[in-house]
């Protein structure tokens, strides 16, 4: 019974990785293409090559397909990568802090 438990929380674990995977990968594809429909095209490859290995049920080549994926994915990832301009490290993250609270103090005397 344990080896049937173990079997299940490694599958679902290398599941949850390429599901990570996937995704980190979808969204360094978007920030490559120039144009929208050069990210559908990429996208399209990047899902073929994942649905490619789909049905291997040997754990340990899964691993190792995992692994090299995610090494592949960290050696392609953009040197810059777009991020939301609200969001930490965007461009109008923190634009209009509010004042200090000795200025915001100070305007109410005014």
């Amino acid at each position: 019974m344990s080896t049937t438990a173990g079997y299940l929380a490694r599958r679902a674990g290398q599941k949850e990785r390429v599901r990570l995977l996937y995704r980190r990968a979808l969204k360094d594809t978007l920030n490559w293409a120039v144009h929208r429909h050069l990210f559908y095209q990429d996208a399209s490859e990047l899902r073929d090559k994942f649905e490619a290995n789909r049905n291997v049920e040997n754990l340990d080549v899964i691993d190792r397909l995992i692994e090299d994926a995610e090494a592949q994915q960290r050696n392609f990832q953009h040197p810059d990568p777009y991020i939301v301009p609200w969001a930490p490290g965007g461009t109008k993250f923190t634009r209009n802090p509010p004042p200090p609270e000795g200025v915001r103090t100070y305007m109410k005397f005014i």
